[in-house]
C-alpha cells in the first residue's frame, strides 16, 4: 500500500458519519443509499458525498440495479490498512507495556 492510498483510508475513516456507514454495513451486508442513509442525520446529497469518499478509498463498492443503488462493505477494503498497523502494533505494544510498568511502580 502507498502512503497515498493509506492516507486516502484513513481520512475516508476519520468521519463519524462514514464510521456509521462502515458499521451499518458490517452488520447488513449490502444496504439501499436510502436505507444507508435513513438513520444519519444527513440530506441524501451528503450521504452520496460520503459514500463518493468510501468508494474512492476502496472500502465500499456500490451496485445498481433499476432505480436501486446498493452499498456494500469490499472484502478487502481495509486489508492493507490492517496491514499497516500490524506492522506498527509491536512498536506500540512494546511502550505501553513501559508504560503500565512505570505506573504500577509510581503506585508503590
Amino acid at each position: 500500500m502507498t502512503l497515498s492510498s493509506l492516507d486516502t483510508t484513513y481520512r475516508a475513516l476519520a468521519d463519524p458519519s462514514r464510521r456509521a456507514m462502515i458499521r451499518q454495513l458490517a452488520r447488513k451486508r449490502a444496504l439501499s443509499v436510502s436505507e444507508l442513509a435513513k438513520p444519519l442525520p444527513l440530506a441524501l446529497p451528503t450521504v452520496l458525498k460520503h459514500i463518493d469518499v468510501l468508494v474512492h478509498a476502496g472500502l465500499v463498492e456500490r451496485t445498481k440495479s433499476g432505480r436501486v443503488v446498493t452499498v456494500m462493505l469490499r472484502p478487502d477494503g481495509m486489508a492493507e490498512a490492517m496491514a499497516w498497523l500490524e506492522k506498527t502494533e509491536s512498536f506500540w505494544s512494546s511502550r505501553l507495556t513501559r508504560l503500565a510498568s512505570m505506573a504500577r511502580q509510581e503506585k508503590l
